[in-house]
């Protein structure tokens, strides 16, 4: 078993290391986020701010937050991609410039994904491409562990490869669970075919973050401005994904499955009691899959970030989860929210006890993280 120097050098020093950026191509970001992130680093670089500390109640807290991205270009070379389709900002920054914009937002740590870009790989080609991902990963968080966590990439197009990479990444590497996309080449999460992932990550107790893909079968409806494909298409691929979840039985087969979803649990949680109502509107719907209980009720053994963009979407989102399946996602290094510290402190309804639990006490239960 390699220690975390061993990693360090194997991973950062020796080889490509990793870069940070956001969640869709370059091409298909607004052009004023295109030029933005085109711009040379000395002309965005700013004096490295003071660390913000965020207290609640006068108790400082370790803020955390699970929604941050990165790639690998070397990953990214044997998949035939190229790093000038990837959008910013912040596709040059390094560890100590990451760090700096942290700091400026109060936030401690960040739990580091790469959305899947591989889940028509073939196989040989993607456990090359997992491999270098989660050393790499591993091998940044072991050069600043005060900052950082990952998860594990998997290629779930292959479950019984994505279990083992699983659980390499987890045992080996020191991974704190793993990424997902909301489908895998077009089958939904809920497919049998998936059941022993689902299995082993709950057998490991361990985190599964699932960030959407766009929706690609209504990408050509996705067109035009407004940049649909993200700001609707993404939000609308979780909720199909959390929806099979709850009514094909799979929250059912697997109950301590620990998942978080990106971007507030996209629109299920907003329209939820609609779910309970479905099939006794349409019985002849009901394929007879038996659920334990009430839709509504899985929604509570779930976490979801805190990428809402009001307080009263965040008190109707405490409202209809919990709280305590609360946890900061920033969406780093694309500015949805830099204010996601503030979003939390702010928003009333919510008690010191609450805060502390979005802010960071419950990210730190879920990954292992000292609070």
């Amino acid at each position: 078993m390699q220690t975390q120097r061993e990693l360090t050098k194997n991973s950062v020093g020796a080889l490509p290391g990793i870069v940070f950026t956001g969640c869709e191509a370059l091409a298909a970001a607004p052009a004023q986020t295109q030029s933005r992130a085109a711009a040379p680093a000395k002309a965005r670089a700013k004096a490295a701010p003071r660390r913000r500390e965020v207290k609640v109640g006068g108790r400082r807290v370790k803020t955390i937050d699970v929604h941050a991205h990165c790639v690998i270009p070397e990953a990214m070379q044997l998949l035939g991609l190229k790093m000038s389709d990837q959008r910013g900002p912040g596709i040059d920054q390094v560890g100590p410039r990451r760090i700096a914009e942290m700091d400026e937002q109060g936030i401690d740590m960040e739990a580091l994904s790469i959305n899947p870009q591989w889940y028509r790989a073939e196989r040989d080609l993607v456990t090359q491409v997992i491999k270098i991902q989660n050393e790499r990963l591993a091998g940044f968080c072991a050069t600043y562990p005060e900052r950082f966590v990952a998860f594990a990439s998997v290629a779930l197009q292959y479950p019984d490869l994505a279990v083992q990479q699983l659980v390499d990444g987890v045992k080996r590497l020191g991974l704190r669970g793993a990424a997902v996309g909301a489908s895998v080449a077009g089958k939904e999460f809920s497919d049998p075919m998936f059941h022993p992932f689902w299995a082993k990550a709950e057998e490991l107790g361990t985190l599964i973050f699932i960030h959407p893909q766009s929706t690609p079968d209504l990408a050509p409806r996705l067109k035009g401005n407004g940049w649909l494909a993200n700001t609707i298409g993404n939000p609308l691929d979780t909720t199909i994904a959390l929806s099979h979840l709850i009514f094909e039985g799979t929250l059912d087969r697997f109950p301590g499955l620990k998942i978080c979803s990106a971007h507030g649990g996209g629109y299920l949680p907003s329209y939820a009691p609609r779910s309970d109502n479905c099939l006794r509107v349409a019985p002849d719907q009901d394929t007879g899959v038996k659920l334990k209980k009430k839709p509504t009720e899985y929604l509570r053994q779930m976490y979801y970030d805190t990428l809402v963009f009001t307080s009263e979407a965040l008190r109707h989102l405490a409202a209809e989860v919990g709280s305590n399946r609360l946890v900061i996602g920033t969406d780093h290094p694309i500015p949805w929210q830099s204010k996601s510290v503030d979003h939390i402190l702010k928003a009333p309804g919510f008690s010191d006890k609450e805060r502390r639990a979005m802010l960071g006490e419950t990210a730190a239960k879920l990954l292992g993280i000292k609070p």
